[in-house]
């Protein structure tokens, strides 16, 4: 089995909700096979069983340089899904402010992330690369993720990064430093990353207004249908078929 190890920093999106839906994994961390007989599925981002009542765990890892995001992973629907060590938060957020992110607060926890992320490739068969999820106007998903895809290439020099990115629009800024934190982001992007498939922001919404009818979408919304975009990309990584592909081909 080829695998990618999939990294969400400064986000807890629904990428896993619509992953578990197509491989057939239940929130309780059990399977329920659904598919066709002779179908067969390999999921890029691995899952392990535990030798305790057969529970799958998936490796994935959030990071976030302040706990409430996360926190709802640890106490949701799916939280049976991940390991405690894969939820890793700091005390402070970034308050956007890449060099918060990049300089001070995110290299306080740089060397914890890397060792779980060590863990989970010590375990894969094959690891391919990386799927790193974040925004680039926030300043862990600006800053901090500049530092991760820095010291990635240093010790995965080989392995495909892949970013799936959260771009910022004139429109909907949160922030008034946000055009700051991606042009900075996207200078790491460059020389870091092997693909980076942008979602903009303001695309989003009017989607989900003109196309699908959603007056005032909320983020549930924006996550859900981020997240088919993000299964419709790495479908041909995750099922077998005459269009199955590898990140080195």
């Amino acid at each position: 089995m080829h695998e990618c190890i999939s990294i969400h920093i400064g986000q807890a999106d629904r990428q896993c909700l619509l992953g578990t839906l197509e491989h057939g994994i239940q929130p309780d961390s059990q399977y329920q096979v659904t598919r066709p007989l002779g179908e067969e599925m390999t999921p890029s981002i691995p899952s392990s069983t535990s030798p305790f009542q057969g529970h799958t765990v998936i490796y994935e890892v959030f990071v976030d340089l302040e706990p409430t995001v996360i926190d709802e992973v640890r106490t949701g629907t799916y939280c049976q899904l991940f390991h405690l060590e894969q939820l890793i938060t700091g005390k402070e957020d970034a308050a956007n402010n890449y060099a918060r992110g990049h300089y001070t607060i995110g290299k306080e926890i740089i060397d914890l992330v890397l060792d779980r992320i060590c863990k989970l490739a010590d375990q894969c068969t094959g690891l391919q690369g990386f799927l790193v999820f974040h925004s680039f106007g926030g300043g862990t998903g600006s800053g901090f993720t500049s530092l991760l895809m820095e010291r990635l290439s240093v010790d995965y020099g080989k392995k495909s990064k892949l970013e799936f990115s959260i771009y910022p629009a004139s429109q909907v800024f949160t922030a008034v430093v946000e055009p700051y934190n991606f042009i900075l982001t996207t200078h790491t992007a460059l020389e870091h990353s092997d693909c980076a498939f942008m979602v903009d922001n303001e695309a989003v919404y009017d989607i989900c207004r003109r196309n699908l009818n959603i007056e005032r979408p909320t983020y549930t919304n924006l996550n859900r249908l981020i997240s088919q975009i993000v299964s419709s990309i790495t479908a041909s990584l995750r099922f077998d078929g005459a269009v199955n592909v590898d990140l080195t081909r």
